[in-house]
């Protein structure tokens, strides 16, 4: 991994510091992708779709520590009954799919999300994939699949609530890393640099803790179109920004 990414910072002409370790992607424009080439929504989905395969296996490349890809919000149950299930059966068929390429590549696969509400063969492929890469120690693909960040929140203060009725916690304990440790990303590193397809500026409620000293970029390319050179720009833009997080001397993390 190390080596990947002294390679691709070489490549991309900046230092290795200047590298992000993790990289998450709010993957938007599917629809707007098939609606401007006349075709029906799921089209757009399909190729979305075959652009991931292709950004995991760039990001395995380029050595990042970690890919993290919005993929279902829970707000996404408000789509047409019909795209819907599409979708469902599309995660199915690509958890699926996807195990050779993660073998291959030494990927362990994370689930951000609450199961509840998919399809139990949904579940049932999600949780094998994740089953048999999870001693893998190469890049970890995290999938925010049913995912809503206010929703982990939620799922966090219950944990450490029983926690501390069961005596394992007191208030006085509760700090930052107490809250980290509770949340679906335990296992992750903060992402270093948000990108945003279609040119949406808005967070659509993900990794709002996480994403506290996150870089952002925003590009017009609709997610289908998305190509290893757009993950490039995004790395080269990010490399320039001045990391203070809170302090006057830029920061390098």
């Amino acid at each position: 991994m190390q080596e990947n990414r002294i390679s691709a910072a070489a490549r991309l002409g900046i230092t290795v510091e200047r590298m992000p370790r993790h990289i998450a992607i709010i993957m938007d424009g599917n629809g707007r992708w098939a609606t401007q080439r006349g075709l029906p929504r799921f089209q757009g989905h399909k190729q979305g779709a075959r652009t991931v395969e292709k950004i995991v296996d760039y990001c395995v490349d380029l050595g990042l520590e970690c890919l993290t890809l919005y993929s279902f919000s829970m707000q996404n149950w408000k789509r047409p009954k019909l795209e819907v299930s599409f979708l469902m059966q599309l995660y199915t068929r690509y958890l699926v799919g996807i195990r050779k390429t993660l073998k291959e590549h030494n990927v362990r696969l994370v689930h951000l999300g609450r199961t509840a509400k998919l399809p139990p063969k949904l579940v049932r492929e999600l949780h094998k994939t994740v089953e048999i890469t999870s001693k893998y120690t190469g890049m970890t693909l995290a999938l925010a699949l049913n995912y809503g960040s206010r929703e982990e929140i939620v799922d966090g203060v219950k944990k450490i609530c029983l926690d501390c009725i069961d005596g394992k916690l007191n208030a006085e304990q509760i700090d930052e890393n107490i809250i980290n440790n509770s949340l679906y990303t335990a296992s992750l590193p903060d992402p270093d640099l948000l990108i945003r397809t279609s040119n949406e500026k808005r967070i659509s409620n993900f990794l709002l803790w996480q994403l506290s000293y996150a870089e952002f970029y925003i590009t017009e390319v609709l997610w289908p179109d998305f190509t290893p050179q757009d993950i490039d720009k995004a790395i080269i833009e990010y490399s320039k920004r001045e990391r203070r997080i809170g302090d006057i001397k830029p920061s390098v993390v």
